[in-house]
């Protein structure tokens, strides 16, 4: 009887210990994003963001030590696909958080799930990814690419604009970006123009568009080409003649570049650094103490990732059980900083949109507000082609 109970209480500390050891193993994180070239401020916000959620959370995302590795994708897609093989094969990752751009994505999106990796991407949202070729271990904290773009698109219907000219990135989200606009707006189109990734002098657009006199200008053109458009938009003479919509052309990473020259012109998004709401507040006042610039949306929604694995790691007691990992994910536990926020059936979220208007403030920084609300828990479209329930 004695012996029996010796070797009952010895396995019992075993497995305590085999159980505690597990408990305190280090939950592995990738994270992918821009971090050199004249997109790096895209995706130094994204890593910062990411970083100041977990360094708030004492190094621990759901009571579990956190161990990351950061690559710098170059925005270059085979670069980033052979570096992200590099962490993920073996399947000794748990998660990859990232990329910044689209194309990155649809390269990394097959190594990191065929290695059974859960991929949440705090900024890229594809179509391609939003329908049939959703997965299960995917997840988007940001948007699907075209809705931010539907919103400017419907303010520009609602305010009566007939003749629009709308230009892009030839790349997923630039294609993605005219067709969201281009989903709400139902006047003339003089002129669809899809220019280099890397493009940086305007001048043969701008003639353009001083030529042919639209009603509107919409552009999405994200990081540097954003800075040189709005800079050059201003130079030509333009700002204030002609109404010009964007979507990540002017925001928190490219306004301390832009400045003055682009008060007042609007874009489309989720949030704002002035949204009203405790949490946010309080985000905002952290980020600009640590890294001393303003945040924008890709800091946000990597915060935002940060919290999800948080609230998931907590509910599924760890990562070992990748279907209560995935539930839990799916539960969306936790509060986003902006506001409403759940996952549809394809891992997209649905949540409100907003109009949002550059000011400066006070202090003499440049940011984004909220002007008005046009989507409420707006879902995108490409979620019925998705065969997830």
């Amino acid at each position: 009887m004695k012996l029996k109970l010796a070797l009952s209480i010895g396995t019992a500390l075993v497995a305590l210990g085999v159980a505690g050891a597990q408990a305190q193993e280090p939950i592995k994180i990738g994270v992918v994003s821009v971090l050199s070239g004249p997109q790096a401020a895209l995706g130094q916000q994204l890593r910062d963001g990411f970083q100041l959620a977990v360094d708030q959370m004492g190094g621990k995302l759901g009571g579990r030590p956190v161990q990351i590795t950061v690559i710098d994708d170059e925005l270059k897609p085979d670069v980033a696909v052979g570096k992200v093989r590099g962490f993920v094969e073996g399947g000794k990752v748990d998660f990859v958080v990232g990329p910044v751009f689209s194309n990155i994505l649809g390269a990394i999106a097959k190594p990191v799930l065929d290695s059974g990796a859960v991929l949440i991407s705090p900024n890229a949202g594809p179509s391609t990814l939003a329908g049939k070729a959703c997965h299960q271990n995917f997840f988007v904290t940001s948007y699907q690419n075209d809705q931010v773009h539907e919103v400017l698109g419907k303010y520009a219907q609602d305010q009566g604009f007939k003749r629009a000219y709308i230009m892009a990135p030839n790349y997923q989200a630039g294609k993605d970006s005219l067709a969201g606009f281009k989903n709400y707006f139902k006047g003339e189109v003089v002129d669809e123009v899809y220019v280099p990734l890397n493009q940086l002098d305007f001048s043969a657009e701008l003639a353009k568009i001083a030529s042919a006199k639209p009603d509107v200008v919409f552009a999405f053109m994200p990081g540097g080409l954003g800075v040189n458009l709005v800079k050059q938009w201003s130079q030509a003479g333009l700002q204030g003649k002609i109404p010009f919509l964007s979507a990540f052309t002017v925001d928190e990473s490219t306004l301390p570049a832009q400045q003055d020259a682009a008060v007042g012109l609007f874009g489309g998004m989720t949030w704002a650094p002035n949204m009203d709401n405790p949490q946010n507040k309080k985000f905002v006042a952290d980020y600009e103490a640590a890294y001393k610039i303003v945040p924008g949306s890709y800091a946000m929604q990597a915060y935002d990732a940060a919290l999800l694995i948080d609230s998931a790691v907590k509910g599924a007691g760890g990562t070992a059980d990748k279907d209560k990992l995935r539930a839990a994910i799916k539960k969306a536990d936790f509060k986003s900083l902006r506001g409403n926020f759940k996952f549809n059936s394809n891992g997209y979220p649905i949540q409100d949109f907003y109009l949002v208007k550059v000011a400066k403030r006070a202090d003499g920084k440049f940011q984004t507000e909220i002007a008005q609300k046009v989507f409420s828990d707006y879902a995108d479209p490409h979620a019925k082609d998705c065969a997830l329930k």
